[in-house]
């Protein structure tokens, strides 16, 4: 039976589940427990590696350096961080949501990310080698450099958003909706196998895909 489609599965929806109250919480530190707060970051840059934050919400913040290596995230919402480099190798976010800010860098280095929005983002480099995406999203996302080489994407879909230059080398795609997202060069255009693409954007890029399959085009 030919089970081709005519478009990609869209990424389930997700929504934080936070609860009507959160307490105050100021700071975070290393493998910190923290459960239904507010929390406030300090200026200058914050240790939180291996930690948990769950039911919480990140207020608005300008910070040096945020350390999330390693730690889990599950009903979170991040609203307008500013952040010069933003590290969350190796974590697990789960229904997350980030909304407005500008980041230097994020590092998402071998991330699992299940149920994650990113709304109205600028990142200067979004970094998510050998990471793990399912359900996500990036809505009026403005991205100068993203790299997914290695990566495993299952319903990624990106919306009025813009990218200078992506990285997919050994990018292995399961329903990827790549049509609402300007791009204006890819790495390896074979990595895109899987992928979707408007007419528009295989046109634009045609010159490209073809040098990648060894084609020859005439002056």
């Amino acid at each position: 039976m030919d089970r081709r489609t005519t478009a990609p599965t869209p990424p389930r929806d997700h929504t934080p589940d936070l609860p009507p109250r959160l307490e105050e919480h100021t700071g975070l530190v290393p493998r910190a427990d923290v459960v239904e707060a507010q929390v406030t970051l300090d200026a200058g840059d914050t240790d939180a590696a291996h930690g948990r934050i769950a039911e919480s919400r990140l207020a608005a913040a300008s910070v040096g350096r945020l350390d999330l290596t390693g730690a889990t995230l599950t009903d979170v919402v991040v609203t307008d961080l500013r952040a010069v480099e933003l590290v969350a190798r190796d974590g697990t976010w789960r229904n997350v949501v980030v909304e407005g800010g500008r980041l230097g860098s994020l590092d998402a280095l071998r991330a699992e990310w299940d149920g994650v929005t990113l709304r109205g983002v600028r990142i200067d480099y979004l970094s998510l080698p050998s990471a793990s995406l399912g359900d996500v999203r990036f809505v009026g996302c403005e991205i100068g450099t993203l790299d997914v080489p290695e990566a495993r994407l299952t319903r990624v879909r990106f919306d009025d958003a813009r990218a200078d230059e992506v990285d997919t080398r050994g990018l292995r795609s399961t329903d990827v909706d790549l049509t609402g997202l300007e791009a204006l060069s890819f790495t390896d255009p074979r990595g895109l196998a899987g992928a979707w693409l408007s007419p528009r954007q295989s046109e634009l890029h045609a010159a490209s895909f073809a040098h990648a399959l060894g084609i020859r085009i005439a002056p």
